[in-house]
């Protein structure tokens, strides 16, 4: 009666007593039950043997249900049953009677009135014919065909062992697509507590009775040694018969073995797992396992030796993953202990040793010790010699015969008088040569591992094509597409794949698709793409909105279940329940993997993306609230995945409420703060000349590498920070950018307005020696922010300055320069080459994404629909997947407050605007060194502090800037990659003073590091654009509209141009394109040209 329904939880079971049983005994029943459930974990409350009721429910109803549920029906029924015994009882008593009758259990209930009740609605609810039910069911296991009883004998329970190893398997994976990015390993341990507190390992300890038993080797040998049986297995393919008798029997072996295995496993998972919730959990699962380890390692050793999961059987059927390494070394240490080996080396034609063992050859004395390979079988004899004192040879064996297995055949031999357990060995010339084993248990495993290596192809095909015909018969009924718009089958109007795959993987890529197909993509059943999940959250707000997203995947997780065809309605109608397995299918391959799947797309969400959430707190609350209301409700394995999308949140938001919080641990301590002319707390005087230059660049570097990690991918997919709501969407990007502007300008005005030519130099100077620092920080894009500032036209025409600039410095600054040339290749070679951390040049990522963007349709038309081009977002991905790479480790460096103020609050321009601005740059730069001058004129000096440079050694000895105290990260690069060397500091110095210098982060460079006239980024000297005398600078001569533009995308257009002529005849040509006006310096950064003339 509680069966009816097909309860598979409590609530379930708990409303059919409420609909079936009178009240108030279903209130008493209930009560009852959940009293039992609560008491469950301390004692067992109950007297009827729940755990051999619990497998007795599986076969009534077709499918498994919890340990839980099953206590609560046997709760109920133990209820009603002593409360019927009880009335019962009390009758026979009054009644002087010994013994309870039917017939007084009838009058009994009848008398009571809630027994009366409970009497008719029994009888109402079943089907009058209960008797006759049970004498068909009787009858037809009486005649049920003999070999189903077989099959039972010999197979076991192995759809118990199946069941629950795909169980596991589902929560080991579920517990894979939860572990964090930043996790060192997946936390199991729970996948085997929640397993064993349901006792559903207890199928190994059947198993392994039954297996192991005589009964049945008698049974499986006695039913082999059939005629018609060996006739039909032979009818079927070569070796089939020899396949069934041999190795089926090992393969039911193979379970044990698992079995045992995991014993051994979860101890190691404990001593190894890092995690403290995690080895509890083990801890839990090893003492609930405790007394069927002891019950199955008894079986076992009653039966067999323990076989260790190393040992060649279990080696052969498990399938572990092996090294090939060790399998070589293994080969090779054999082929070492036979002397007389000739030919090939066993590693060219074998690469797995099986097994070996003695064996009695047909015709020889003595026994043979023989090896098999996958794809050699060699017998060899003992070598006696190698025993004696002073013998030559160490060999311990000696060869007598090869036997290569894909030129012979196996065929087994009955035993006789002559030979027993024997086996033969028939090559192509029909030559045989006879094996004998020493008992039966050794034929079999010699005779499974032959067969399986001959025949394993053939029996892999048969396999195949078997799951394929199931599969195609039995195809996984879905929703209508009407119901569920998630079921609406693959076609070319709905979703495009590349031709391609992963490659490790298998799994299509897409091209292009519908919203709904990249949902139902996002979260399929039948694998699990962490890529797609990648890019797709990355870019998906180029094509849907937060809301719209959360609304999808709420809708994808709730699943209807398949309506029922006509002929199920009609079998359901005659009290049948076709669609019991179908539905237990359904929920298994699709409703379970889909949910769950779905919930790890929200914890990727928010662990990765949580400004979405910080920047819609309606979602976040619609998130929460749709998770902890529902979700929580459809069982554990759910709850944890809830559990943990609430920690993240909660993290999230602690981080958000209390600020960003570094909590790094360095090896070595930061560098102390350089300080030149101004000092600490003077921050009137802070000026690019009175502060250290070491301490510039790295306040500047600190302060870049903030704004490059506060970059988010949201800023950049779909060109955001171009359009219109640009502050909204790519506040951190324009920052970033407008922070590079200020600073390339601030250069530039601070070497302009030195209006004494000795000053001019020594900030030229000064600029480039800042360069220098940047170059040992890896800061690429402070680097190019110099070399921006330098090549602006109202810097690069001051001829006279640069003549005055020491040569040293002048080969610093070109080679800096050549980082940009040829589409910036120099520069992502040594961007390559470096270790974190580092600052990447931001210009060239904004450049590829635009150019990705631009070229590349949002949507590709198929059969006259519109679908979404995944492939260009996966491309931008990628980029902004690179940027992301660099984001993650901090630098070394302490960060001085006042200075970085002072560079936050830069604002070159003033209140000028920025043609007025540009304007006076050229002119300042035509005051200072007008065109075409021989000398330029003199202007007194505005500053009173010496115009030495401190240099950029560090007066105190530092520590490295890097995380993990390695100061210059290149001295594992090839010598073809570009590398840095150290530059004197001063014109005497000589390569012997310059070959160990002292950077600003310390760093040690590479053993070749000996001379000051290799450059800092280059191993070879190359070319000096500027030449060597004074025509190596360009005569600039300037009108109004020469060739330095600024193409403005703002509200004029302003066209500024110099033309560059110099004695080698270059023109250098740099255009700038901006889409607002902070970007005027950045992207000239980011197209650079120069072309010779």
């Amino acid at each position: 009666m509680l069966c009816v329904a097909q309860p598979r939880s409590v609530q379930d079971v708990e409303e059919r007593v409420q609909k079936t049983f009178p009240h108030p005994i279903d209130k008493w029943a209930i009560a009852d039950a959940q009293s039992a459930i609560e008491k469950r974990k301390r004692r067992n409350p109950l007297l009827l043997p729940v755990d051999k009721i619990h497998p007795l429910l599986k076969e009534v109803l077709g499918y498994k249900i919890d340990y839980h549920v099953c206590l609560y029906i046997v709760a109920v029924l133990e209820y009603i049953s002593a409360d019927i015994l009880k009335l019962a009882g009390n009758y026979v008593g009054n009644i002087r009677h010994y013994e309870i009758s039917q017939q007084d259990i009838k009058v009994s209930m009848c008398a009571d009135k809630v027994g009366n009740l409970l009497y008719h609605c029994q009888s109402v609810s079943f089907c009058p014919s209960v008797s006759v039910c049970h004498c068909t069911v009787e009858v037809e296991v009486t005649s049920l065909p003999l070999y189903l009883q077989d099959v039972e004998v010999i197979f076991s329970n192995i759809l118990d062992i199946h069941e629950l190893t795909v169980k596991l398997l589902g929560l080991i994976e579920d517990a894979v697509e939860m572990t964090a990015d930043g996790s060192p390993h997946p936390l199991v341990g729970s996948c085997f507590e929640d397993l064993a507190e349901e006792q559903a390992f207890d199928p190994y300890e059947t198993l392994s009775q039954d297996i192991l038993s005589r009964q049945f080797h008698e049974h499986f040998s006695s039913l082999m040694a059939r005629p018609t049986v060996g006739l039909y297995f032979q009818s079927i393919a070569e070796g089939f018969k020899e396949a069934v008798q041999y190795v089926l029997p090992q393969l039911m072996m193979v379970p044990v073995y698992h079995c045992l295995h995991y014993f051994e496993l979860l101890q190691q998972l404990q001593e190894h797992s890092e995690e403290q919730d995690d080895r509890e959990c083990l801890k839990q699962a090893i003492t609930a396992l405790l007394n069927l380890q002891c019950s199955v390692e008894r079986i076992y050793t009653k039966h067999l030796p323990r076989r260790k999961p190393g040992e060649p059987m279990y080696r052969l059927y498990s399938r572990q993953v092996r090294s090939k390494q060790l399998a070589i070394k293994r080969m090779n240490e054999i082929q070492k202990s036979i002397d007389g080996w000739e030919g090939k080396d066993i590693g060219q034609c074998c690469s797995e040793f099986i097994l070996e063992g003695a064996l009695l050859r047909a015709g020889a004395k003595h026994e043979r010790h023989n090896f098999l390979f996958d794809g050699l079988m060699i017998s060899c004899k003992a070598n006696q010699s190698s025993r004696l004192p002073g013998s030559g040879s160490g060999a311990e064996f000696r060869l007598k015969e090869k036997f290569v297995l894909r030129k012979v055949r196996i065929v087994d031999r009955e035993d006789s008088a002559e030979f027993k357990h024997a086996f033969e060995l028939v090559g192509k010339d029909e030559n045989c040569v006879v094996f004998c084993a020493r008992s039966a248990e050794e034929k079999g495993a010699w005779m499974a591992a032959l067969v399986t290596l001959q025949y394993r192809s053939t029996l892999d095909r048969m396999l195949d094509t078997v799951l394929q015909h199931e599969e195609q018969a039995q195809p996984l009924r879905l929703p209508s597409p009407e119901l569920y718009r998630f079921a609406v089958h693959d076609s070319e109007e709905n979703i495009v794949f590349e031709d391609r795959v992963q490659s490790k993987t298998g799994i299509p890529i897409i091209k292009a698709g519908t919203v709904v197909k990249l949902i139902e993509r996002l979260t399929y059943h039948m694998y699990a793409d962490p890529n797609f999940v990648r890019t797709f959250l990355t870019t998906y707000r180029s094509f849907c909105k937060p809301q719209e997203l959360l609304g999808l995947l709420i809708d994808r997780i709730e699943i209807p279940e398949p309506e029922p065809t006509e002929a199920d309605k009609q079998a359901l109608w005659n009290g049948d329940q076709p669609m019991a397995a179908e539905l237990q299918r359904f929920r298994r391959e699709y409703v379970q993997p889909v949910q769950l799947r779905v919930l790890n797309v929200f914890r990727q969400w928010v662990e990765h993306h949580f400004y979405d959430f910080e920047n819609d707190p309606e979602l976040r609350g619609r998130l929460e609230e749709y998770i902890s209301s529902i979700i929580q409700l459809r069982g554990k394995s759910m709850r944890k995945w809830v559990e943990s999308i609430n920690k993240i949140i909660k993290r999230k938001m602690q981080t958000q409420s209390n600020g960003v919080s570094h909590n790094i641990t360095f090896e070595s301590p930061p560098p102390p703060i350089e300080w030149h002319i101004s000092r600490l707390g003077q921050t009137d005087t802070f000026d690019l000349m009175t502060l250290h230059p070491i301490e510039i660049a790295r306040q500047l570097t600190l302060l870049e590498s903030e704004l490059y990690r506060a970059v988010r991918p949201s800023e950049l997919v779909g060109s955001v920070w171009t359009k219109e709501d640009k502050e909204n969407n790519s506040p951190n990007l324009l920052r970033m950018i407008r922070h590079t502007t200020n600073l390339t300008l601030w250069f530039e005005k601070c070497i302009v307005e030195a209006e004494n030519l000795d000053e001019r130099v020594a900030v030229l100077t000064r600029v480039i020696e800042i360069l220098q620092v940047f170059q040992e920080l890896n800061n690429f894009n402070g680097v190019l922010e110099v070399v921006s500032a330098i090549n602006s036209v109202p810097v690069y025409r001051l001829d006279h300055t640069f003549e005055a600039v020491p040569e040293r410095k002048k080969r610093i600054l070109e080679e800096a320069v050549e980082l940009s040339q040829d589409h910036f290749k120099k520069y992502l070679a040594k961007l390559k080459s470096i270790n974190p951390p580092c600052v990447p040049f931001f210009g060239i990522y904004l450049t590829n994404i635009l150019k990705t963007e631009e070229g590349n349709p949002d949507f590709l038309k198929r059969h006259g629909k519109e679908l979404i081009n995944f492939s260009k977002r996966r491309k931008v991905a990628e980029i902004t997947g690179e940027i992301q790479q660099y984001q993650n480790q901090p630098y070394c460096l302490k960060v001085q407050q006042d200075i970085k103020r002072f560079f936050e609050n830069l604002n070159p321009m003033g209140s000028l605007g920025e043609k007025e601005f540009s304007d006076y740059l050229f002119n300042k730069s035509q005051e200072i060194e007008p065109r075409n001058c021989k000398q330029p004129p003199r202007f007194p000096r505005k500053t009173l502090y010496p115009l030495k440079s401190p240099g950029i050694r560090p007066v105190r000895t530092s520590t490295s800037g890097t995380l993990k105290g390695h100061p210059v990260p290149l001295e594992r690069e090839p010598p073809h990659k570009i590398t840095f060397r150290s530059i004197a500091e001063t014109e005497h110095e000589t390569s012997s003073t310059a070959s160990v210098p002292t950077s600003p982060n310390t760093p040690t460079p590479p053993q070749s590091a000996t001379s000051d006239l290799i450059s800092v980024f280059l191993e070879q000297d190359l070319c000096n654009s500027y030449g060597e005398t004074g025509a190596h600078r360009h005569t600039l001569s300037h009108t109004h509209t020469d060739r330095h533009r600024h193409t403005l995308s703002h509200t004029h257009t302003h066209t500024h141009t110099h033309t560059h002529t110099d004695t080698h005849t270059h023109t250098h040509t740099h255009t700038l394109t901006h889409t607002h006006t902070d970007t005027l310096t950045h992207l000239s950064l980011v197209k650079h040209y120069e072309q010779d003339i």
